[in-house]
């Protein structure tokens, strides 16, 4: 799916029933500037004219390792459950676009469950749109906003996930070909007052403070970093679909704020709306905190071959080197995507005058130059990840015995060719496999005799290091 797809806004909204006229009626008054504002607002985002709308609910399908992302032709709902069976929608559901979302979230590593209707039976799950959508959704349908839907619950994953699945959320949208509406429901603390649903705990005060402050000061991180304990405590059940929101604004400038807060029920109703500012781009936390968290070989080789494809100039080597890179050593940087090899460029012995500079030059031969693949391009760059072997001097061997494919790279020679196999690679379990392939690479025949010499290398990863 290919297109100018832009994420309109996102609206973080509140599901109590209670605030549907049809269930409410004489409680309604009693919540008037939550519904005031959720009017207020769906009436402005209708005005935006979305053509899609993705709705993350806390109440819908929820797995504990997985996001789950419904993919039937449509969902319906009602609210009997609540006395008003009346108030029933049927939405088609873009599977296409919901594929584009799972794919991209894939991509970043996040297990997600596919709920056709197959599956759907196979986890006792029934198609609909539970009450977490059907509240929201009620206000849209009454400003005029009835499109498409992606639905999905949220998930029970690590908070940095569910930032990283907003993410691919984010990047799906501007990959279609539509303009997205992104609704986060989710209610606040269910423990603000004796007798609250969930009872009292004096943290779900703290709690509705602190977030709401939070998305008034358009604070990301605070919100990454709010308590768990406090979470907890609160009795919440909106925090991991805002996240979940939130990133897929990563990477850009942020308007908007909090529209409202109450709390009369002993539970929080929030309704803030956040808007990506499409003409300047912001800090991307992912990538402040996957830089941060990158040994420096990895982080310089990824470095080096974004500089140039966004630049066309090679990355000037730190000056002076990080510790450690300041030496001479022959280096090997490889890229996979999606766990597949996308290429591999090394230097047996030292060609620069120190390893960092080793590091960038090689990165850029693995990723433009390697002949086994065409050059990677800028799209490409989200989804690759890259490990740098910085190899140990090599030594003569005499026979297939001083070999062992697990903890040492192997040379081979005869003549002026020569080829090289590095350690510990998937597939390469015996001597005698991995000398055959080093002799392929080199053009050397299978009985042609050779010279063989080892070496160890110190394999550097987005995990860390380690002499292998």
């Amino acid at each position: 799916m290919m297109g100018m797809g832009r994420l309109l806004d996102i609206a973080f909204l509140p599901h109590p029933p209670i605030m549907v006229p049809e269930v409410g009626r004489g409680e309604l008054s009693r919540i008037a500037a939550t519904v005031k504002s959720v009017r207020e607002l769906a009436a402005e985002l209708a005005s935006r004219r979305p053509e899609r709308v993705v709705v993350i609910s806390p109440h819908g399908p929820v797995f504990r390792d997985a996001v789950g992302m419904w993919a039937v032709p449509e969902l319906r709902g009602h609210l009997g459950s609540f006395g008003a069976r009346e108030v029933a929608f049927c939405y088609p559901v873009d599977v296409q676009l919901t594929r584009a979302v799972a794919d991209a979230a894939q991509e970043e590593g996040i297990p997600v469950a596919w709920l056709d209707e197959r599956a759907g039976r196979r986890y006792g799950l029934a198609p609909e749109l539970d009450h977490g959508m059907m509240v929201p959704l009620y206000y849209l349908r009454e400003a005029g906003i009835e499109v498409p839907l992606v639905a999905m619950g949220m998930a029970l994953l690590e908070r940095k996930k569910l930032y990283a699945l907003g993410a691919a959320l984010g990047r799906a949208i501007r990959s279609s070909p539509y303009r997205v509406l992104l609704v986060a429901s989710g209610d606040l603390s269910h423990r603000l007052q004796p007798g609250a649903p969930a009872g009292y705990d004096p943290a779900g005060q703290v709690f509705d403070e602190r977030l709401k402050d939070t998305l008034a000061a358009l604070d990301v991180e605070g919100l990454l970093n709010l308590s768990e304990d406090l979470a907890e405590r609160a009795g919440e059940c909106g925090l991991r679909s805002f996240i979940m929101a939130v990133g897929a604004l990563d990477g850009y400038r942020i308007k908007g704020g909090v529209l409202s807060y109450e709390g009369p029920f002993g539970v929080g109703y929030l309704v803030a709306r956040l808007t990506p500012d499409e003409e300047e781009r912001g800090r991307s936390l992912l990538e402040d905190r996957a830089e941060s968290a990158l040994p420096w070989p990895v982080r310089l080789a990824k470095e080096s071959l974004e500089h140039y494809l966004r630049t066309g100039q090679v990355l000037p080597a730190p000056d002076p080197p990080p510790p450690g890179l300041d030496r001479r050593a022959g280096v090997f940087v490889s890229i996979k995507k999606g766990g597949e090899l996308r290429g591999c460029i090394g230097t047996i012995a030292p060609t620069r005058s120190n390893i960092a500079e080793e590091i960038i030059y090689n990165a850029l031969n693995a990723g433009l130059e390697d002949p086994r693949f065409p050059p990677v391009t800028r799209d490409e760059l989200p989804f690759l990840e890259y490990s740098v072997d910085i190899l140990e001097e090599p030594e003569p061997v005499e026979s297939l015995e001083d070999l062992d494919p697990r903890t040492y790279g192997v040379i081979v020679s005869s003549g002026r060719k020569k080829g090289l196999l590095l350690p510990d690679l998937e597939g390469v379990d015996t001597p005698e496999e991995q000398v055959a392939i080093a002799k392929r690479k080199a053009g050397i025949g299978p009985g042609e005799p050779c010279r063989l010499e080892r070496f160890r290398v110190t394999r550097y990863t987005r995990e860390g290091s380690g002499r292998v």
